[in-house]
């Protein structure tokens, strides 16, 4: 992992304006689940989906890179409200050089979330690479931030709620869910 203090780990995940996301083995656990007819299937964690939810309403836009292409992934972004996406693309730096053109943003401001090989192809190029607990060990010796969770289990959620202690928005989306008024 390349070794960051806690205080430039902060620093870094301040500056964040996007999070891109991979699909297979980080908002998914990396399975892949085929119908006796051929009908792809992925399990996708509502941890993350609110982690994500929270985390664009804070002001960080979130999108999705993925190799696979899958209507399924459509569907949980459609639900998400995440327009950002590029499906089917192994190249995933020109896949985020699409994306940019929709939506610019500085290389420092971007955080990536991958498991995997052609993942590095992004995380190694912008602000804050991060991954999951059972990402491929190149990919953890490449990232800035590895989850305590695999992929599908909270660990996009864990990385959005580090994004947004760091800009100090996490207390706020918080105190939604607790506050009351006596």
């Amino acid at each position: 992992m390349k070794h960051l203090s806690q205080e430039q780990l902060e620093h870094k995940a301040q500056r964040i304006k996007l999070l891109l996301l991979d699909v297979d083995g980080v908002l998914s656990d990396g399975k892949l689940y085929f119908s006796g007819e051929g009908y792809e299937m992925k399990a996708f964690n509502t941890l993350d989906g609110h982690g994500i939810k929270m985390l664009r309403n804070s002001g960080v836009e979130v999108g999705i890179i993925t190799g696979r292409k899958s209507q399924i992934v459509a569907k949980r972004a459609s639900d998400l409200s995440i327009h950002l996406l590029v499906q089917g693309r192994e190249d995933k730096f020109t896949a985020l050089g699409e994306l940019l053109e929709r939506f610019p943003c500085e290389l420092d401001n971007i955080a990536f979330m991958g498991d995997d090989y052609p993942d590095l192809l992004v995380m190694c190029r912008v602000g804050l690479a991060l991954t999951v607990k059972n990402a491929h060990h190149e990919v953890i010796q490449q990232s800035h931030w590895q989850s305590s969770l695999a992929g599908g289990e909270g660990a996009v959620r864990e990385a959005c709620d580090l994004l947004m202690k760091a800009q100090g928005s996490y207390v706020a989306a918080l105190e939604k869910y607790i506050k009351h008024d006596d």
